[in-house]
């Protein structure tokens, strides 16, 4: 029987390169797992009315694939997970194509179902993966919201993020990505959407 680190597939590929979903699925496909629960996010061609040309992906590698490393280090301390495997994209992803991908395999689907949710919003919320949207009328860096959340949070805790004051305002707004968070600092704005990006479908 193999070791945990052994049944856990972590890979940031450079530009140019898709993702091959089958790949993963095979990596995580054992005759003892009874369920493996696959999240793949991809560009979608609109957001907020704007036409979206591609999303554009960087990372700081070696820290993202440590962080990645740690992500399913502590889902496998939670669930009872057979394999996982998680590959991003970086560079350019057009339309219709998978930015990001993750499989996990275990003997019951609720494991599974469970722990991929969990990997893909801790991925969101920590790895150093940047996104710049390019539409048809320009380009846009976009922060996640669970990154902004997670900043939030760490601001609540420590009363304050970077050594400024962080006010958040949530609204409830419900829509095709979420609710919408707006962030005060020191009277800047900035408005972020509660999806993958835009962009990207979750």
């Amino acid at each position: 029987m193999m070791a945990a680190e052994e049944k856990t597939l972590v890979e940031i590929l450079e530009e140019h390169n898709p993702i091959d979903l089958a790949k993963y699925i095979n990596y995580v496909s054992a005759p003892q797992a009874g369920a493996i629960a696959t999240f793949s996010g991809t560009t979608r061609d609109t957001f907020e009315g704007k036409v979206v040309l591609e999303l554009r992906y960087e990372a700081y590698t070696p820290m993202a694939i440590r962080y990645l490393k740690s992500i399913c280090s502590s889902a496998r301390s939670s669930w009872n997970l057979h394999s996982i495997a998680v590959a991003h994209r970086l560079g350019p992803v057009p339309v219709g194509e998978t930015s990001v991908f993750i499989a996990i395999s275990s003997v019951h689907r609720i494991d599974a179902l469970d722990a991929c949710k969990y990997v893909i919003d801790e991925l969101k919320a920590t790895v150093p993966i940047w996104k710049k949207e390019v539409l048809a009328n320009g380009e846009v860096w976009k922060e996640n919201l669970e990154f902004l959340e997670r900043k939030l949070e760490l601001g609540k805790k420590d009363g304050d993020c970077c050594g400024k004051k962080v006010e958040a305002e949530v609204h409830d707004k419900k829509g095709c990505c979420g609710t919408k968070v707006k962030v005060n600092e020191e009277g800047i704005a900035n408005n972020s959407t509660g999806h993958e990006g835009s962009g990207e479908l979750e």
